[in-house]
């Protein structure tokens, strides 16, 4: 049976920082190795779900990461404006996670 979860429940941490002018990158962090291991086996976050859930193009996503030994999943994505140029809504690229809050997560109960 599966049990939607959302995403802010089950990481110790979710955000989005500057990864140079032109890149944000999220990182997406918990706390033991079975909740990591449920959210990945999921699929609720890859290259396709990440920019479907930020409305992007995939192509704009440039890395992707499950990095096993922090418990962690990485991805970076190519901004649409450098960072500080006008029309740039949010400077240090810190506001971008949000849409990852509300996530849900098909686990196995």
């Amino acid at each position: 049976m599966n049990t939607p979860r959302k995403l802010a429940d089950l990481a110790k941490t979710i955000r989005s920082k500057n990864a140079g002018t032109d890149k944000i990158t999220f990182d997406i962090i918990f706390r033991e190795r079975d909740t990591y291991e449920m959210v990945r086996r999921s699929g609720a976050l890859t290259r396709e779900t990440v920019a479907d859930v930020l409305g992007i193009d995939p192509a704009r996503v440039t890395d992707f990461v499950e990095y096993d030994p922090a418990y962690a999943i990485k991805f970076t994505i190519l901004r649409e404006r450098p960072s500080g140029s006008a029309g740039d809504g949010d400077i240090f690229g810190a506001q971008q996670y949000a849409p990852f809050l509300d996530l849900e997560v098909d686990i196995t109960a």
